[in-house]
């Protein structure tokens, strides 16, 4: 693993107000991702050849901001093998693997201490 955060998510309950503030601190502006439709979300300006992760604001019903909401998600060749290996290991499977369209597939788990995490891969 060379280098591991692939993909970062802040979730918010109010999109705009976030996008505002987000776009002042950083002095950027957001670009409107199109996921599926449960998901709205917004990136942060990245260069795919430069060091460092990209990531966006999310807002999706039935996940809250605070607490869980800022998630690290690992790259991985495919997903479903990093997460068949959670519970192993002391965490929970708490979004099994699912598509995100052309963005690839994700699975949402938690780590032995409570923390949510993603698993990020294209198939």
């Amino acid at each position: 693993m060379k280098n591991p955060a692939g993909w970062f998510e802040i979730y918010v309950q109010d999109m705009e107000r976030a996008k505002k503030f987000y776009e002042a601190v950083f002095q950027v502006t957001l670009q409107r991702l199109e996921p599926p439709a449960e998901l709205e979300m917004w990136s942060f300006p990245s260069d795919r050849t430069a060091y460092g992760a990209g990531g966006a604001l999310v807002k999706m019903s039935g996940v809250s901001s605070g607490g869980n909401s800022t998630l690290v998600y690992f790259s991985c060749d495919d997903c479903a093998v990093e997460q068949e290996r959670v519970a192993g290991a002391g965490g929970k499977v708490q979004k099994p693997k699912f598509s995100i369209g052309q963005y690839g597939f994700i699975s949402i788990v938690l780590d032995s201490e409570g923390n949510m995490i993603g698993l990020h891969s294209m198939r």
